[in-house]
């Protein structure tokens, strides 16, 4: 049976996310059982073609493409149609989603409409007796749940930079179908504008690298010396909560249970406690670093590296050591 991964695209490219879910899926694919061993086959909503073909490469056999004039932008009734079509037309085994913020809000309004349950934000898939399993955290990080599924297909959302694209893929270009579906007549809504908030930033869910600040730093004029490690290490700014809720940082910067998830490569907590909240959406990152001068902080416990000092001593030292590798280069 296939496995069914929505494309996501903005506008009119399709987004890092979407190439680790295919990543995946590719390898479930290969697994022996009735969760695998099927063709991988892409459903992406879209204004006009993104170049789907090229999603060949990275593991899609196949990419039903719907296209509507109101997909320029997300819009969740028309995209929960067309991937309810896809699925009709595939009837995979299993449909994947990245635990994006649009897949946030669309997987489980596909899976509502499936009539089957929706494991999301899963950071490992399996295939076991034939059937698939997915593990995912749950009380805000503390504790790691598999559940297995009761219901065709098997939905589940996957949160970013955990799961890796493949190479290589088919060997050659994904066939592109054109998707049929019964497109809204009428829009409840209908988004005009999107407005970014800083050009040229790397969203903190698909950032390699992150340097978040907390309220340590007693200061938004202090935030200097986070951002100056971020532009050394080339890394993307993140703030905690406490930070956010004082104003010093705007709310898309914030990290944690109430903010943005994040699997970054490196992640560097300066001046942050490290309260449970945080810890959730921050904890699944690949290395961590803290740098604070209370050695009792929580944020030590996930830590793989710890500073204890003075962050505005440590983190200028930092930056500066990073600047004098990077000259070696």
């Amino acid at each position: 049976m296939p496995i069914l991964v929505f494309i996501e695209q903005r506008e009119g490219a399709v987004r890092a996310v979407s190439r680790e879910t295919l990543g995946e899926a590719t390898r479930l694919a290969a697994a022996p059982g009735e969760a695998g061993s099927g063709p991988v086959v892409g459903v992406c909503c879209a204004a006009s073609d993104p170049g789907l073909a090229a999603l060949g490469e990275t593991g899609a056999a196949e990419v039903l493409l719907a296209t509507h004039a109101s997909f320029a932008h997300y819009e969740p009734t028309g995209y929960t149609r067309a991937i309810v079509a896809a699925v009709e037309q595939v009837k995979p085994a299993a449909l994947l989603f990245p635990a994006s913020a649009m897949g946030r809000d669309l997987a489980p309004r596909v899976a509502a409409r499936l009539g089957v349950g929706l494991a999301a934000d899963c950071t490992a898939l399996a295939v076991e007796g034939g059937r698939l399993i997915a593990t995912r955290p749950v009380f805000a990080g503390k504790a790691q749940q598999r559940v297995a599924f009761t219901g065709t297909p098997a939905v589940a959302s996957l949160r970013p930079k955990v799961f890796a694209p493949v190479s290589g893929g088919n060997g050659g270009p994904a066939k592109v179908t054109p998707l049929a579906f019964a497109a809204p007549e009428a829009l409840k809504a209908r988004v005009r504008e999107v407005k970014a908030t800083t050009a040229g930033k790397v969203d903190l869910t698909e950032a390699e690298i992150i340097v978040s600040g907390g309220r340590g730093l007693q200061g938004p004029e202090h935030f200097d010396i986070v951002e100056s490690l971020a532009a050394a290490l080339g890394a993307t700014v993140g703030a905690s909560r406490a930070v956010v809720d004082a104003g010093w940082r705007p709310h898309g910067d914030q990290v944690g249970q109430t903010g943005k998830t994040v699997s970054p490569k490196l992640y560097v907590a300066v001046a942050i406690s490290g309260a449970i909240q945080h810890l959730a959406g921050m904890s699944s990152s690949r290395c961590i670093v803290a740098i604070n001068k209370d050695a009792d902080a929580p944020i030590f416990r996930v830590a793989d590296y710890g500073i204890v000092g003075d962050a505005f001593e440590v983190v200028p030292a930092l930056t500066e050591a990073v600047r004098a590798l990077n000259a070696q280069r």
